[in-house]
């Protein structure tokens, strides 16, 4: 039987990496991904055959590494981030009928919003929601949706594509609904490149986050009610000292 890991990789950095993908990745005779990912660990495994395909052509990738793995091989294939996480993960499985010699296994890595977190100080202490202004797979209209409620519920907020050259304002939009619920005053943040080269970080209102020139490579952080910024770093208390 063929062996097929969705690994997630982290930010990207070997140190990024949990033990278990390193694991995973030492494991494989072949390395699968969009050419993004598998760059980023080709120079840790440069004796290791990989299989790439470009954007938008994942059911390709994940058809042709399902394939490789039920002729007995052990395959990894690669995300950024989590592999659950807008990842590949639930693609495989949803492909994996008629791969019945395939043993697949999800490698977790930490997600965009976690390593951004960090970065920033403890903006996801509380309660939270993670979602992408991408419209690619999801219309905007129920985007829309989910941005107003996650506002009305006062949950502090991780947004992943947040923009690109397609959706320039997609992010300004995304902020105007989110301040039906919330006061400008809000404290966000936002982390470029988080773990590589480049990095970048900033703190500020939601009202200077409308205007804010972002990209596909940034992950933004909306606070909640009681998020405020302690020593330069954006924190949303968890409440021990109301208990106290």
């Amino acid at each position: 039987m063929g062996k097929l890991y969705v690994v997630g990789l982290g930010p990207g950095e070997a140190q990024g990496m949990t033990y278990a993908a390193r694991a995973a990745l030492e494991h494989a005779d072949l390395i699968c991904g969009y050419g993004v990912y598998t760059e980023l660990v080709a120079p840790l495994y440069p004796d290791k055959p990989v299989l790439t395909t470009p954007m938008t052509r994942e059911i390709e990738r994940c058809h042709a590494a399902l394939r490789e793995a039920a002729t007995g091989k052990t395959v990894a294939m690669v995300c950024s981030g989590d592999a659950g996480i807008y990842g590949m993960a639930g693609l495989i499985y949803e492909l994996s009928d008629g791969y019945a010699a395939v043993d697949i296994e999800v490698v977790c890595g930490v997600t965009a919003a976690l390593s951004g977190a960090a970065v920033l100080g403890a903006p996801l202490s509380h309660d939270f929601a993670v979602i992408s202004l991408s419209d690619l797979l999801t219309p905007w209209e129920l985007i829309e949706k989910r941005l107003l409620y996650a506002a009305q519920g006062d949950f502090c907020v991780a947004l992943y594509n947040p923009a690109s050259k397609k959706r320039a304002d997609y992010l300004q939009k995304a902020c105007d609904i989110l301040l039906r619920a919330k006061p400008p005053e809000t404290v966000c943040g936002w982390v470029r490149n988080i773990g590589r080269e480049g990095q970048q970080s900033e703190l500020l209102t939601l009202a200077q986050l409308r205007d804010a020139q972002l990209d596909m490579f940034c992950t933004v952080f909306i606070g909640n009610a009681g998020t405020r910024c302690v020593h330069g770093k954006m924190v949303t208390p968890r409440g021990y000292e109301n208990k106290r």
